[in-house]
């Protein structure tokens, strides 16, 4: 039985190409609390919270995503057959992407960017009887959306470069063809990453077009001249508007009432704006899900179901007023709250392509996940599973979420947990500078709240954790995401 050849910890977590399809997978196994190597790829899926997952060792509870798993085989079998039905622009940017034989070894296209692309391509080009028994859900509004999840880390940019080329290329060869736009809408969730996507853009300094070889030789001025290609990138907040209510309360002399949907079109869209059969990608598309009719849901911040409500009502404007041809999402998490406890009738029902983060981790993609051996002896199961489940715990769930000042003490579970990572992390600084390496290891904390994160750097920066070479104010680097919100 699988259960006899398990093992209770992994010794070696990358098992998969980064470039290939994974033949391999860790699976863990919660009855016997151990973990098997199988000879197969894991299926598509989440893990949800269960009863008991706040024990040490319980992960949570498998969920498999039975839409992704029906369509991963057949869109296979199609690239297998050479793509029938698919355009020849199609074929030969997929051609392309795929040659990565000819690419230097940091331009290489991984696996999950092409099986998401050539998924996102498959059910817009395949034949008609290549999708039969496919039902995709909606978000319940007028336009089609269609998600890939990926792991973040694992080059979901690329992936919107590679639509981009996709969608332009076959509007500009194929100008009576009404699947494809050369009008790209690209929504961002903030302004950090909207900076970030400016090389999305063709032309721009650092574009990735130019960067990865995204177009084949001889394509290329295809995506830039003239007006062939219009790519713009908003941040999610411009797509609010004030309401007929809001003007009325406004005090001004502008007794204008709210704008049509013509006006707020070309008000967004700018250059874009007599553009019709727009492409839109939502750049971390969890945020942008339809909100129930109702004013409050359970747990559920009042402005995350304000900027969720604006960002999907202001597509459904735009498209009544020209037309979205397809909405493209992408995103690590896809999953919109519902009010009640975490479970599967959160999930985005449109994802397609799934290439979650253990998958990432098996081959090699992202960060790996660092567990703390050095503990001095004082680091026994219970306290374990105190740390596993931090922001659970009495003594710091409370104190984390107040909003206290930033010289507040760190609750002392969270100010061992800070010890005991940075005796680990000294031991690898020492090793690093042992092996002559000129970057040392770098501490990373994501905190839960603002006031939570100004509180830990106050600790960091006032030696309140005792591992000093953590404590030199020119080494801490705090990033505060309010400030950002408000820039």
């Amino acid at each position: 039985m699988a259960e006899a050849t398990g093992t209770a910890t992994i010794d070696q977590l990358i098992i998969n190409s980064p470039c290939s399809e994974p033949g391999e997978h860790w699976k863990y196994h919660r009855e016997t609390r151990v973990f098997t190597r199988e000879p197969e790829r894991r299926k598509a899926g989440y893990v949800r919270a269960s009863e008991s997952s706040r024990s040490f060792d319980d992960p949570g509870i498998f969920v498999e995503l039975p839409l992704v798993n029906q369509i991963r085989p057949r869109v296979k079998a199609w690239g297998e057959a050479d793509y029938p039905g698919a355009t020849g622009i199609t074929k030969r940017l997929i051609e392309h992407w795929r040659n990565n034989e000819q690419r230097e070894s940091d331009r290489r296209f991984f696996f999950c960017q092409l099986e998401a692309i050539e998924t996102l391509i498959w059910v817009v080009e395949s034949a008609a009887w290549e999708r039969v028994g496919i039902d995709i859900p909606g978000d319940g509004g007028e336009f089609t959306r269609l998600c890939a999840k990926m792991a973040t880390g694992s080059g979901k940019t690329i992936v919107m470069s590679m639509l981009i080329a996709w969608q332009v290329l076959n509007k500009t060869t194929y100008p009576q063809d009404k699947r494809f736009s050369k009008n790209i809408l690209i929504i961002a969730p903030g302004l950090t990453v909207k900076k970030r996507l400016q090389v999305l853009v063709p032309g721009s300094p650092g574009n990735y077009y130019s960067e990865f070889q995204i177009i084949p030789s001889g394509l290329e001025d295809k995506l830039r001249q003239g007006q062939t290609c219009r790519v713009v990138i908003h941040n999610r907040h411009k797509l609010d508007w004030e309401t007929d209510e809001q003007v009325k309360r406004k005090r001004s002399v502008d007794k204008r009432g709210a704008k049509s949907d013509e006006a707020y079109v070309r008000d967004v869209l700018g250059e874009m704006a007599s553009a019709e059969n727009i492409v839109v990608i939502n750049d971390e598309a969890h945020h942008a899900w339809r909100v129930p009719p109702k004013s409050k849901m359970a747990g559920v911040p009042k402005e995350e179901l304000k900027n969720a409500a604006n960002w999907i009502n202001g597509l459904d404007r735009i498209h009544r007023a020209r037309g979205i041809l397809t909405c493209f999402d992408v995103t690590a998490t896809p999953f919109a709250p519902t009010g009640k406890k975490s479970g599967g009738e959160t999930l985005l029902g449109w994802v397609i392509s799934d290439f979650g983060l253990n998958d990432a981790i098996e081959s090699g993609l992202v960060k790996t996940p660092r567990v703390v051996v050095r503990d001095d002896g004082r680091l026994d199961s219970k306290y374990k599973s105190r740390f596993y489940h931090i922001y659970m715990d009495p003594d710091v769930k409370t104190d984390l979420t107040r909003k206290a000042e930033p010289q507040v003490p760190l609750p002392g579970l969270v100010a061992n947990g800070y010890y005991f990572l940075g005796k680990d992390w000294l031991e690898t600084a020492k090793k690093w500078k042992k092996s002559k390496q000129r970057t040392p290891p770098v501490m990373i904390t994501v905190a839960n709240t603002t006031y939570a994160a100004a509180r830990v750097g106050f600790s960091f920066e006032h030696k309140k954790i005792n591992i000093k070479e953590l404590c030199e104010p020119e080494g801490i680097l705090h990033i505060d995401s309010r400030v950002l919100d408000q820039a």
